[in-house]
């Protein structure tokens, strides 16, 4: 983990080397000799947090604080004020504007490294808090409220972020007499792959809303969704892998395509199997074409999508249950009142923990057999 960063903000040269030298032990440490100086290194890069004198030339400690909390990007800076001053007045001001702590000189190191280490964990924990707050809304956002409802089917999905999140996406919507899936993970892990997977989905929803009148064909929909995607420059570092799916209820059809996605599964009266077509990933290639292929859904069978955290999970012995290990897992699924949670059960007593290690996505669809 990197180290928590610094800034010493004092004009008596000897203290100032002091502080940089005892606090440059655990911290990253830079300097500045009075307000206006401070000012200039927040700029160039923001401090985890700020220690001040208050009696400076040029820019005193009150006015550096003050400068620091008008701008959103600083306000919330952790600051402690040093200074010779014993009088409650200068307490009470600096404790109105907003200042963390208060430290009369002299002072003993120690309790000023006490101190840092205290508010420093403190915003830890605001940061840990605030991401997942972030995290959860992004979740909700890149996740439908509904399913779909047609008769004889059973349509249904699972997500579970890891921690505050990662890029899973899942969406539907509905065209006419048919439904158009998307399941995609964008790459990276965190609050950044949930931005840009709140992102891409929106390319891939205002893509399918302006193609849809001139084709419904998901592999050529990829098409245009991957060359936005690479032409970009908000999002041309960004790189993702999308099944596309056409669900058209009345014939039992689905139609697909898949850019570099996990495998999904059909699960016939034969058992599980793998539909093994995919194409490149997202974001690679401006050119990249990809295929459409069809397939029938039969009665009692079901059709099982999910995201790459599901065949990475790992096992006792060290590997990855993989696809063979989800195949294993999705057999009999269809008789199950319950069939992802069964899914799931099943993973997770092979698994080497009990609890899942990434971001968790599952898309079931199911045509039930006729009375």
């Amino acid at each position: 983990m990197a180290e928590n960063s610094i800034l010493v903000v004092e004009d008596e040269h000897t203290l100032r080397r002091l502080l940089e030298y005892r606090l440059g032990k655990t911290y990253d440490v830079r300097t500045a000799a009075n307000g206006e100086e401070a000012l200039e290194r927040v700029r160039e890069e923001a401090p985890d947090l700020i220690v001040s004198d208050i009696m400076m030339p040029k820019m005193d400690g009150f006015a550096l604080q003050d400068a620091l909390s008008k701008e959103k990007s600083t306000r919330a800076i952790p600051f402690i004020f040093l200074t010779a001053k014993a009088d409650e007045n200068s307490r009470q001001r600096g404790m109105r504007t907003g200042v963390d702590d208060y430290i009369t000189k002299p002072f003993d190191i120690d309790q000023l490294l006490s101190r840092i280490e205290r508010l420093l964990e403190r915003a830890n924990v605001y940061q840990t808090q605030l991401d997942a707050k972030l995290g959860q809304d992004f979740s909700d956002r890149l996740m439908p409220k509904r399913m779909p409802k047609e008769p004889g089917y059973e349509t249904t999905f699972y997500n579970k972020p890891r921690e505050y999140g990662g890029g899973d996406i899942f969406d539907w919507r509905k065209v006419g007499d048919e439904y158009f899936f998307t399941v995609g993970d964008v790459m990276g892990k965190g609050l950044h792959a949930k931005f840009y997977a709140f992102s891409f989905l929106g390319y891939v929803r205002s893509s399918l809303h302006a193609m849809m009148e001139d084709t419904r064909s998901p592999a050529k929909l990829m098409q245009k969704i991957n060359k936005v995607l690479v032409e970009d420059e908000l999002m041309e570092e960004t790189f993702a892998s999308l099944l596309l799916i056409r669900w058209n209820p009345k014939h039992h059809e689905l139609t697909y395509t898949n850019a570099g996605h996990c495998r999904p599964v059909l699960i016939t009266p034969n058992g599980p199997e793998l539909i093994t077509y995919s194409d490149m990933i997202l974001g690679l290639k401006k050119d990249t074409t990809y295929q459409d292929s069809t397939l029938s859904i039969p009665k009692g069978g079901a059709f099982m999508a999910y995201t790459d955290g599901l065949m990475e999970q790992q096992l006792p012995d060290g590997g990855m249950l993989g696809e063979e290990g989800v195949l294993g897992c999705a057999k009999g699924l269809a008789s199950h009142g319950d069939p992802i949670q069964e899914l799931l059960d099943r993973v997770l007593k092979k698994s080497k923990s009990d609890d899942f290690d990434d971001d968790i996505l599952v898309f079931w669809l199911q045509r039930r057999i006729s009375r």
